[in-house]
């Protein structure tokens, strides 16, 4: 069996983390394991448990033992100074946030600057997203179970986001939604039983929401920022040895490093490290023979959490690739064993069926390659695992052939690339009032056959919002100003 330990927003003490590591090495445990909701895993016999229930019992931490019913809260806080430029999410804002929680959830709950591509935004069933202003996030409300979404008409206060999230909880717990229309009925209804309460702020939207472009950053080995380094470590295996993360404690105990980060790649992160003690952490990984030298191919893959069958394959997958030097950067991929796990990825190889000899999967890419859209495309239905790395390199092939094609079309949109600073063009985007949905002509939609390039007002009578299935007179329009094409970037 094993045990989950949940991590509050993907960060633990150095010190706590020590104290839990110490009894699980005395009692035979060699290995543990991050999730992909930033939670820790170790597998444990019954004797090493009833060994280790005193440890557990007063750890502050919350834990379940072979079960998972209460999900960790995940946040993008590892990715804090390191991968985004977030004008008003800092340290403290995660921390106030995590404190605030005095329950532990039963709803996946994400807390994300959308400023950074390590951490999904959308995984969740509310996924709190930074807004442009401060102190206030959007809501996506995901139903349990489903993929139907509701967004929140008004952003939420940071102060309010434990407090809202205990409220909606019960009544999102128990719903049963089926309809996009259930959907937006019942989240209308939420929002109704927030405002007559009357004790959170909300604030209007003044800007809609868009997804902004997604590039995994590297993040293995040491790396400077500021005038400090922070190391990213990577096993190929999805496992730590116990030893060398006590090693880990110790030193960050020694130089005053006080957190650790897991991400949801089943990796961690260290920050805060002083150039000058980098040959204590040499020292570390040479003991441990740890390699920091994954190509970015192999990094960006996902896998459910003690799932063998799908790290064979990842791993199988991954050599061929590297081997034939294919390119897939800007894109990450998914292998989902389950219906209703929270995999995510611009490219995603569903299970279907196995047989004693065969295994087929659905091959899907997410709508313009981007991870956090939940909008699904399927390239192949029917694939058996043999030919998946032929669909695979065919799908990488489209997707880089669509971004020569978008960057022809920066070339010639009278010189944008040349602007000058002070001079801004604009593009007019529509967007669905229902579920906030936009259509961006220049990708067009593909679940209509609607081409890139075709203007809204050219889109048929029988157009509708490819998420919650609301007719085209409920879009409007909205101004999205570029500046030096940073709308494409």
């Amino acid at each position: 069996m094993f045990v989950k330990m949940n991590l509050p927003g993907g960060v633990i003490s150095t010190g706590e983390f020590a104290n839990l590591l110490h009894p699980l090495e005395d009692v035979g445990i060699k290995e543990v394991k991050f999730g992909s909701r930033q939670q820790l895993y170790f597998q444990v016999t019954d004797t090493q448990l009833e060994a280790l229930t005193y440890t557990l019992l007063n750890q502050e931490l919350h834990y379940e033992i072979g079960m998972d019913t209460q999900p960790n809260i995940i946040s993008s806080y590892v990715a804090d100074g390191l991968f985004n430029q977030s004008t008003w999410v800092r340290e403290g804002v995660y921390k106030d946030i995590l404190d605030s929680f005095d329950f532990n959830p039963r709803l996946k709950i994400n807390i994300v600057d959308p400023n950074q591509a390590l951490v999904p935004y959308n995984t969740g069933n509310l996924n709190f997203i930074a807004s442009e202003l401060g102190n206030y996030w959007h809501l996506h409300l995901r139903f349990p179970g489903s993929n139907l979404f509701f967004t929140w008409s008004t952003l939420v206060n940071t102060d309010d986001i434990s407090r809202l999230s205990r409220l909606l909880e019960p009544a999102i717990t128990l719903a049963s939604i089926e309809t996009p229309e259930d959907g937006r009925q019942f989240g209308v209804k939420l929002e109704q039983l927030a405002l007559e309460i009357g004790k959170f702020l909300f604030q209007p939207i003044q800007q809609p929401f868009i997804e902004p472009s997604f590039k995994l950053p590297y993040y293995e080995g040491f790396n400077l920022y500021q005038d400090r380094l922070w190391l990213g470590v990577y096993r190929r295996s999805e496992t730590f040895s116990v030893s060398f993360l006590r090693d880990i404690c110790h030193v960050c105990l020694k130089h005053r490093i006080g957190q650790l980060y897991s991400t949801p790649w089943k990796s961690i992160i260290v920050k805060d490290i002083q150039p000058a003690i980098r040959p204590d952490w040499d020292i570390v990984l040479d003991r441990h023979r740890i390699n920091l030298r994954h190509a970015l191919n192999e990094l960006n893959w996902l896998t459910e959490d003690f799932d063998p069958y799908a790290l064979k394959l990842k791993q199988e997958l991954v050599h061929q690739m590297n081997w034939l030097d294919i390119r897939t950067y800007k894109l990450c991929f998914g292998i989902k064993m389950k219906p209703k796990s929270g995999i995510w990825g611009s490219v995603i190889l569903r299970f279907i069926k196995s047989n004693r000899s065969k295994s087929w999967f659905q091959v899907q890419y997410s709508r313009d390659f981007n991870p956090n859209s939940r909008d699904f495309i399927t390239y192949k239905k029917r694939v058996e695992r043999g030919e998946l790395l032929a669909v695979i390199l065919a799908l990488c092939e489209d997707f880089y052939l669509l971004q020569d094609k978008h960057t022809d079309q920066e070339h010639h949109s009278a010189g944008s690339l040349l602007l000058p600073e002070e001079v801004n063009t604009s593009t007019v985007l529509h967007q669905c009032t229902q579920c906030q949905t936009i259509y961006d002509p220049m990708w067009g939609d593909s679940t209509q056959d609607i081409l890139p390039g075709t203007a809204f007002e050219d889109l048929p009578e029988t157009y509708h919002c490819y998420l919650c299935e609301a007719e085209k007179m409920t879009f409007q329009e909205i101004d999205t100003v570029m500046k030096n094409s940073n709308y494409f970037s």
